[in-house]
């Protein structure tokens, strides 16, 4: 099995999917989209292992003023068979990051293992 264009299309719509309220508010779904071994490095230089990360975005769905999350450039690459790195920029309440993940496949489908985020002048 390879990764193909089609495989390629459906990392960027978990991508972005995973940017949405929708998403971020409901734990079952990003424990579906979340690697039990996620791991994030946020733009504050911050690293936070997969239960922080529930936590932060349930407080954070919770929040009635919480800003749309922007994507800018969003990108990917095959790394191997079963792992595609996604390349994009976000904007949120002003604030621009570069951003990365890895995104592995699994026996149930794609999920993210690992997520970056660079500030940006």
């Amino acid at each position: 099995m390879t990764v193909d264009q089609a495989d390629i299309d459906h990392v960027l719509q978990l991508e972005r999917e995973l940017q949405s309220p929708a998403a971020r508010g409901n734990v079952a779904r990003l424990r579906e989209l979340l690697s039990s071994e996620f791991i994030e490095v946020g733009a504050s230089g911050r690293r936070w292992e997969l239960s922080t990360i529930l936590d932060l975005l349930e407080q954070e769905s919770g929040e009635p003023d919480t800003a749309e999350i922007g994507i800018d450039s969003l990108e990917a690459r095959p790394l191997s068979k079963d792992l595609v790195q996604v390349f994009w920029d976000s904007t949120r309440d002003g604030r621009r990051a570069r951003r990365t993940s890895l995104w592995r496949r699994a026996a149930d489908g794609w999920e993210q293992i690992y997520h970056q985020g660079t500030p940006l002048p």
